[in-house]
């Protein structure tokens, strides 16, 4: 069976130094880094449908369109949240958000691709 809308899955991270737009050189403060909080989320909207998928196949990424809208400082627990709200072929569309004790940390959708694994790697020309 397809992954079907409305599937969905929670994760959680403290944020570390590692995590920080510091570390990542994507800013000069030590807060949660817009690079993570993407990879926070699309870890989210693989683990929504891995068990869904079928044998051979995998997702991989599209487009991320993503507003960080509010810091979470080095030690501050962060929650992402992928909700999958169409189907559109092989097509995913996910609703996501991040939030921390103070509240709305990010919002947007991330698309992910319906791939069959071995041809992916083939065409990527990597080991299979």
């Amino acid at each position: 069976m397809p992954p079907r809308p409305g599937l969905a899955h929670k994760l959680q991270m403290v944020v570390v130094e590692a995590d920080t737009a510091l570390a990542m050189a994507t800013g000069d403060v030590p807060v949660l880094g817009t690079p993570a909080v993407v990879r926070l989320c699309e870890q989210a909207t693989v683990e929504a449908v891995k068990a869904e998928l079928a044998e051979g196949t995998t997702t991989v990424g599209h487009r991320v369109q993503l507003d960080h809208l509010a810091p979470t400082a080095i030690g501050g627990t962060v929650e992402a949240e992928a909700v999958l709200e169409s189907v559109e072929g092989r097509r995913l569309t996910f609703r996501v958000s991040v939030s921390d004790g103070h509240g709305l940390v990010a919002a947007g959708r991330i698309q992910r691709v319906v791939v069959e694994r071995v041809r992916f790697l083939e065409k990527a020309g990597g080991p299979t």
